[in-house]
């Protein structure tokens, strides 16, 4: 059989990371048994570079690097080059750089990766330049050093001992849970309470930053909605005036630097400084989708319409970029495109400008002043010689200045922005990674469905169930119960992990509450069952990562805390929750022993463990059950409690009748009504609302005012901020 690792194999992949890679003299293998079998024959290491197309310093180290041809010699004659786009294999990038973490107390990518034939790491770090500086090996001369390593006997033995030793440790910290000696001696036999939420939310105070909001004393800046998410409820939950001061200052900060997209809408990954100016411009789908839903609860929370703007504008944005045209999400935007000036592919040269530049577009002179002195465009610049909008001024004070109305000011602004953004969209574009991953499409279809209902815009509704569709239409084989992760030009691929069948069945379950459709409420609940049998571990008393049928590797690793998207296991456990309502399985129950088995390290670390706090909120409060019995959720009570903030609230749509229930009970194979909907139909003929909080239930009504009064909600239009005053 012909060598597989005698030629670069990218070409055949789909994934557009991967590809960018397929033009370069190392003989690159995607991750697969061919390559890793390869590596065990010829008996030498494997070399794994894992990124992401919109990741900068892969783009640096390829170009450095992997186009080098002395270097790629190197590497095919020594080693097996393996090429991982960590969006499409986050299980293999979980472990590894969950080894860098460990050794090198930070990871990011590129990752890079010095394994045994057998996959167990020796070796780790990120970038490497071509040649050593400032301390830093070069890549080049530390190829040559382990290569003449792994062929002396004495090293080689260190290397695999070491490599025994950094697989056992990272099946410690992703596999491994509390046995029944720590529960005895040390853990817990509960689940944790409701006050890891209150831990939570004060080691995130803790954390803001006073002066620049958000969290961290310097750059850079992320955006952490989930920590967002448990200020919200925590404000709600306690009462405390500083989750919602926190909470608001990060929002205001968020929306008026540079994180934020001035002109087109969205948001860009992070930004590089404390002061959120400058941001590292890829834009991708799951901050897009997170990041709104801490506006909307911001929303809820303060009535301020300014938030709302910005979700409405985000995702605008993601509709008109990330948008597949039968449904569906695209997964990011490039950081870098093509310069006008130099024909050379810079970072964020696509959103900056100067400001001959706008002044060029706007031709009036004092709408080319105002846009200058709202968003800090100046000669200077503040991103190497252009400039990032931010926006610094008031409305008040450049209506002061320019002695006009401040309502003058506010259509000259949005008429410049307009302008503006058409002459961006001639520039050379982002390039756009074109993978559809199930996971990141059911954050993106939660928080449409999420908008529809607190924004009152059925459109939003519509997008969510169009893209709901899309993926079950091509991820999802029904006969089978299995769903893929990817999805690029007709080509599927990837076993799903948890992350996806957990985030996908939330954007479901949402989709149900915001259409009152039950299709989607039956297969929010075939998903659920799926994670029940796949990735359940009754034994160890956890859900895995990775599903029990998948592929074995060096170890399975567990997704308990929060990253740049949340937390596998948190979604899944209240999603879970959630669905208890419907389901005749016990998944309160499993939901409950999650958080008991890692309840110590959930109260050790609430904030790293944020949205496994949120669940365990959820788990003691309990839900507040809107259970509606009609054809549709009527639009003025969708209105009045959808703009109010409920963390807990779960939409429950019935058929008003019960020969109605029946079929919607056969169509979801139970036997009976669960009580979300037992008994409760349509009274006189008309819409009736139960509304039901800690096992008790108000009187059915035909009024919405009543069951808010009965909640103790006092049923009073949400004050609305002055945009024209705010601070962006």
């Amino acid at each position: 059989m012909t060598d597989p690792t005698s030629r670069n194999r990218l070409e055949e992949e789909q994934s557009p990371y991967l590809r960018q890679h397929a033009d370069n003299p190392v003989n690159w293998q995607p991750w697969d048994e061919q390559a890793l079998e390869a590596a065990r024959e010829r008996d030498v290491p494997i070399f794994l570079s894992i990124g992401y197309s919109a990741c900068h310093w892969c783009h640096v180290m390829e170009a450095e690097s992997f186009a080098d041809e002395e270097i790629a010699e190197v590497l095919n004659e020594n080693f097996v080059p393996i090429k991982v786009d960590r969006e499409e294999r986050p299980d293999v990038d979980s472990i590894y750089m969950a080894v860098c973490q460990l050794v090198r107390g930070q990871g990011g990518w590129p990752l890079s990766a010095w394994l045994t034939p057998e996959g167990k790491p020796f070796f780790v770090g990120t970038y490497f330049p071509k040649e050593g500086q400032r301390g830093q090996p070069g890549f080049r001369d530390l190829l040559s050093r382990i290569s003449d390593s792994w062929a002396s006997e004495d090293d080689r033995e260190e290397m695999e001992h070491r490599a025994e030793q950094w697989t056992e440790a990272a099946r410690d910290r992703l596999e491994e849970t509390p046995d029944a000696a720590d529960a005895a001696t040390g853990g817990s036999a509960e689940p944790p309470s409701s006050e890891v939420l209150e831990t939570a939310a004060d080691a995130s105070v803790r954390s803001a930053d006073p002066e620049f909001g958000g969290f961290g004393s310097g750059g850079p800046k992320f955006p952490q909605p989930s920590r967002l998410r448990v200020l919200a409820r925590a404000s709600d939950r306690i009462g405390d005036d500083e989750y919602l001061d926190v909470l608001e200052h990060a929002l205001d900060a968020m929306a008026a630097g540079g994180l934020y997209d001035h002109v087109g809408g969205g948001f860009h990954r992070y930004c590089v400084d404390r002061d959120w100016t400058v941001p590292h411009f890829e834009k991708m789908l799951y901050d897009n989708a997170e990041i709104p839903r801490a506006f909307l609860a911001g929303y809820q929370l303060t009535g301020d319409d300014r938030y709302a703007e910005v979700v409405a504008n985000t995702l605008t944005f993601v509709e008109r970029e990330l948008t597949h045209d039968e449904g569906g999400f695209f997964s990011t935007l490039d950081a870098q495109s093509e310069s006008p000036e130099t024909g050379e592919r810079e970072e964020g040269a696509f959103y900056v400008w100067t400001p001959d530049e706008v002044e060029d577009v706007l031709e009036d002179e004092t709408d080319a002043a105002l846009f200058c002195k709202r968003y800090d465009i100046t000669r200077s610049g503040n991103f190497e010689g252009r400039n990032q909008p931010n926006r610094v001024t008031p409305v008040s004070e450049l209506a002061v200045g320019f002695e006009l109305e401040e309502s003058d000011v506010l259509k000259r602004l949005e008429s410049a922005r307009a302008r503006l953004f058409e002459a961006r969209e001639e520039r050379p574009r982002p390039n756009r990674d074109e993978k559809v991953l199930a996971g990141w499409n059911g954050l993106m279809i939660s928080t449409y469905a999420e908008a529809a209902l607190v924004l009152g815009d059925d459109d939003y509704a519509e997008t969510a169930v169009d893209a709901l569709e899309f993926v079950r239409s091509r991820l999802w084989d029904d006969d089978e119960r299995h769903l893929s992760r990817r999805y690029k030009d007709d080509d599927v691929a990837i076993d799903g992990y948890l992350e996806d069948y957990a985030f996908l069945a939330r954007g479901a379950l949402d989709c149900y509450q915001a259409t009152g459709d039950v299709d989607h409420l039956a297969f929010a609940l075939e998903l659920a069952r799926v994670i029940e049998a796949e990735f359940w571990d009754d034994d160890r008393g956890t859900l895995y990562f990775t599903p029990e049928s998948g592929e074995s590797l060096v170890t399975r690793p567990q997704e308990l805390g929060d990253q740049s998207t949340p937390s596998a296991a948190g979604v899944a456990v209240e999603t879970l929750l959630a669905l208890d309502e419907f389901a005749t399985e016990e998944f309160e129950d499993l939901a409950a022993t999650v958080l008991e088995t890692h309840a110590n390290r959930i109260e050790a670390n609430a904030l790293e463990h944020a949205t496994l706090c949120l669940a365990a909120d959820r788990l003691q409060s309990g839900a507040l059950e809107v259970t509606v019995a009609a054809t549709a959720l009527p639009n003025e009570w969708r209105d009045r409690f959808a703009s109010r903030y409920y963390p807990d609230r779960l939409f429950a749509l019935r058929p008003p009748t019960e020969d109605g229930l029946a079929d919607w009970l056969d169509r979801l194979d139970l036997e009976e009504a669960p009580p979300i909907w037992a008994g409760r139909e349509a009274r006189d003929g008309e819409p009736t609302l139960y509304v039901c909080r800690d096992r008790t239930c108000s009187p059915p009504t035909h009024d919405a005012a009543e069951a808010l009064e009965w909640l103790g909600d006092a049923d009073e239009e949400s004050g609305t901020g002055d945009a024209a005053d705010a601070p962006f």
